[in-house]
């Protein structure tokens, strides 16, 4: 996995081929708003928790899939400036934005196209994986692969860190919930459904970490995965 070294690095190339995926607002027309919504909803809050989980540490390689514009990436680089970050999206508009915030932030990040079931890694190249409010985007027939994907770059003793919607929540919890359901949010998401997932494809050391409620985000639940 290449190293960003003084300003960011965007690449482009992904292997395979192009194909749909959901983007993080629905909708591409949508994208200015998603960082002043997730602000408004208190998802930086969130972050925090999940990077707090993580403990990132100096010299770490930390991949976030699904990174979107970059928030929880660069605030993971903000927190622990001396790990190499590392964000993966399909969305080029999405990387564009996350690539201007990350250099009138001077944080030197990696930011790669690509799609979860496909990283484009080398085996046991990495310490941690984050990965927030991104599995319910993936299709039901990727998610197990992109799973065993994540499984596969992590080096012995490197970990997941997951937060996602939960299912089991009423749809009438939040805006967040309410847009997941409509997208048919997977039957991972319910109950025990994420840890089967995770063993499945090989974790071990498969813990629930936590859950919250957010008004107008819903509940949603934090994992922890090893290698």
């Amino acid at each position: 996995m290449g190293e960003a070294t003084g300003e960011t690095a965007t690449r482009t190339a992904i292997s395979g081929d192009e194909r749909p995926f959901l983007p993080g607002m629905s909708r591409n027309w949508l994208l200015p708003l998603y960082d002043p919504l997730t602000q408004l909803l208190g998802v930086r809050r969130v972050y925090r928790r999940l990077l707090d989980q993580a403990g990132v540490r100096p010299g770490q390689r930390v991949l976030e899939i699904g990174c979107g514009t970059g928030n929880l990436l660069l605030t993971a680089k903000q927190t622990q400036p001396a790990a190499t970050v590392v964000g993966l999206d399909p969305d080029l508009p999405a990387l564009a934005r996350a690539h201007r915030k990350a250099r009138r932030r001077g944080l030197a990040v990696q930011l790669d196209r690509g799609y979860a079931d496909e990283l484009p890694y080398a085996d046991n190249s990495v310490d941690v994986v984050l990965s927030s409010f991104m599995l319910h985007h993936v299709p039901t027939d990727r998610r197990e692969p992109a799973i065993r994907e994540v499984r596969r770059v992590l080096r012995p003793g490197g970990a997941l860190h997951l937060v996602d919607i939960d299912a089991a929540a009423a749809p009438a919890d939040g805006w967040i919930a309410r847009r997941a359901h409509r997208h048919a949010l997977p039957q991972e998401n319910v109950g025990g459904g994420i840890p089967d997932l995770l063993r499945r494809a090989g974790f071990i050391d498969v813990s629930e970490t936590g859950s919250d409620v957010r008004r107008h985000v819903g509940r949603f639940t934090f994992y922890r995965a090893v290698a």
